[in-house]
């Protein structure tokens, strides 16, 4: 029976179907990251949302074979040490783009139309409508969104019916996929800066991305303009980020920020960013239409593995085989025969990288493809030839 740990709040949806399948659940949303290594025990899956998963817990874990990130971002877990250990690490991509894309769209309105500060106020017992009719608008003006995925084409598709221009930044954006998506084509950050009245922030967080938006940025956007960050804090120069604020008066929406609380309840050390800013805790992905998508994700995944040993949307399984030599042996469908096979491939120091079967119908006949980091020799082949069982071998 597959056992299965769900160490975050998740849809109840989730653990009634995981149930109906057979598996056995225990649900400890109220772990920490330090409590996990202690709590893993011999799970076989791992359910998570922002809970961080340390090497420390993957270490512990005496049969993990799968860690689902119930959501999209996977940089909450150690994806280095997973791999070193063989641990698959699966996400459910693309389930929040609304639900992030609509708070980014919101929190532009309210960065442009100060709504934040204007209801602070008007609770505190004041009425400054004069104060707060000051707002530029967005129509007509130019949204510059940062990041091209699933959520920066859904901030763009809604900016557009604001008749907000759109232009565009992305490593993978060139001129003819922005004239395609209706946007315009920035070469730079910077040029995206310069031209944008308002900019969006939506990369994946990595050590590329880490400060990717520092005083060099800040320093081309126009005085007054909008910045809005639903990626991740650390992509963003918090530093940087407030010298700007002060010096050209920027109007900043954030629901993500650096070193910011992992757990649903928690101090909030902030207050200054914070006060300057509209702002919401990292709620961005968390609507009840995003999070039943995620249910029915995350349930796939767990269904696929169960059926085929293999979930859906691994994100640290290696893109190809670093080599193009390819062993294939045509051969009878008979027991015993790959492993005679890579028996030979042992004795010559021979690794396989990729291996694929494929029976024929009939199931008379299968042919393997093996995927191997150096040739082998006429002898081994020769060897591989001789086997009874097998009717061809070449090497590609």
């Amino acid at each position: 029976m597959l056992k299965i740990l769900i160490a975050d709040k998740v849809s109840p949806k989730i653990v009634s179907s995981l149930e109906k399948m057979g598996t056995e659940v225990t649900i400890n949303p109220d772990l920490t990251a330090e409590a996990l290594p202690s709590a893993i025990g011999d799970a076989d899956v791992l359910i998570v949302r922002s809970k961080k998963v340390t090497a420390a817990t993957l270490n512990a874990a005496k049969s993990l074979e799968l860690v689902i990130r119930a959501g999209a971002g996977v940089n909450t877990i150690d994806l280095k040490q997973a791999s070193a250990l063989g641990i698959a690490v699966a996400n459910c991509p693309g389930k929040n783009t609304d639900a992030v894309a609509e708070l980014a769209i919101g929190l532009l309105i309210a960065a442009d139309r100060r709504i934040v500060d204007a209801s602070v106020d008007l609770r505190s017992g004041r009425w400054r409508k004069k104060e707060y009719g000051k707002a530029a608008g967005l129509k007509g003006r130019t949204l510059g969104i940062i990041g091209l995925g699933s959520i920066g084409k859904a901030v763009a598709k809604r900016a557009h019916g604001l008749e907000m221009k759109v232009v565009g930044w992305s490593r993978s954006l060139t001129p003819q996929l922005a004239e395609e998506l209706g946007i315009g084509f920035c070469k730079t950050i910077q040029e995206l800066a310069a031209c944008s009245d308002a900019v969006s922030v939506h990369l994946a967080v990595s050590p590329e991305t880490n400060n990717f938006l520092g005083a060099d940025f800040f320093a081309k956007m126009k005085k007054g303009a909008i910045l809005i960050n639903t990626s991740r804090g650390e992509i963003v120069d918090t530093a940087a980020l407030k010298d700007a604020m002060a010096q050209k008066k920027l109007r900043v929406g954030l629901d993500v920020f650096a070193k910011e609380p992992a757990g649903g309840e928690a101090d909030f050390d902030q207050k200054e960013l914070a006060a300057a800013t509209s702002c919401t805790p990292h709620i961005g992905a968390s609507t009840e239409q995003a999070e039943e998508a995620i249910a029915e994700e995350t349930i796939r995944i767990v269904q696929s593995l169960m059926k085929t040993g293999k979930a859906p949307n691994t994100v640290n399984i290696r893109a190809a085989a670093t080599t193009d030599i390819t062993l294939l042996v045509r051969h009878y469908n008979r027991v015993g025969v790959l492993a005679s096979v890579l028996d030979l491939l042992k004795i010559e120091n021979i690794n396989v990288e990729e291996m694929e079967n494929i029976i024929f119908s009939g199931n008379a006949a299968a042919v393997a493809c093996l995927k191997i980091d150096h040739a082998p020799s006429k002898a081994v082949v020769e060897k591989i030839s001789a086997n009874e069982s097998v009717i061809q071998v070449s090497v590609k």
